[in-house]
């Protein structure tokens, strides 16, 4: 989990931020996605893949976060 360290906050926190919200009209990708997977029409492979690539920062960003806590412990 070191490799969480070398990346600095703002960088992945500018990524994070620009995946999330690509593209940005008429609505996120990753808002899109997130309401077809509550509403059970996440069904086509490419959908996913969209999905995981877009929600990804924002997992390395919450896992990061959990890092910097245990460590200040």
């Amino acid at each position: 989990m070191a490799f969480l360290d070398r990346i600095s906050w703002p960088t992945l926190l500018i990524i994070a931020v620009i995946l999330g919200l690509a593209p940005f009209s008429p609505e996120p990708h990753l808002w899109e996605k997130l309401k077809m997977l509550a509403n059970g029409t996440l069904v086509k492979p490419m959908d996913w893949f969209d999905m995981v690539m877009h929600g990804a920062p924002l997992v390395v960003v919450t896992a990061k976060t959990v890092r910097h806590v245990q460590q200040k412990k």
